[in-house]
């Protein structure tokens, strides 16, 4: 089956990776015992909460033409399909090197990444009436993840 996703489906996926992300950065955050590093992680999941707000925000704000269904889709096998990308793609569980602030901020970066590369190739497949600029705000979100985590990667050094 062939799927086109429309804005409304991306913000749902949009959400939820971000969702992820913040739960990603809360048990991070428990595998370090510096402090500074413990509130690093706590304020970029409190970021994650920040970004799933705003992307939450932007949703709601969709018009009932973005969330029209794009195809025949009853099962709303789409929606199925989107979470399970967003839940085994970005921010997924899996064993996690916390030997060092160092290796979570390389995995963060590269999650980071990861995410950026999923939306900017889910927005391929939302047509430009249905919303597809608005994807553009999602990933210039990440990418302000990316900055920190690098200017934290940096100061390490």
């Amino acid at each position: 089956m062939a799927f086109n996703f429309n804005a409304d489906e991306i913000f749902k996926m949009a959400e939820e990776i971000e969702q992820n992300g913040a739960a990603f950065y809360k048990e991070a955050s428990k595998n370090v015992s510096d402090e500074r590093y413990k509130k690093l992680l706590s304020d970029l999941a409190s970021m994650e909460l920040d970004h799933y707000r705003t992307f939450s925000s932007m949703h709601s704000s969709l018009s009932d033409k973005e969330k029209e269904p794009t195809v025949f889709d009853p099962m709303n096998e789409s929606v199925m399909y989107l979470k399970a990308l967003a839940d085994t793609q970005v921010f997924y569980k899996k064993q996690l090197d916390t030997a060092s602030i160092k290796s979570i901020l390389l995995n963060a970066i590269g999650m980071e990444k990861d995410s950026i590369v999923f939306y900017v190739g889910i927005k391929d497949l939302v047509p430009e009436k249905l919303g597809k600029n608005k994807i553009d705000n999602i990933i210039d979100e990440e990418k302000k993840h990316i900055r920190l985590l690098a200017n934290e990667l940096t100061a390490l050094k």
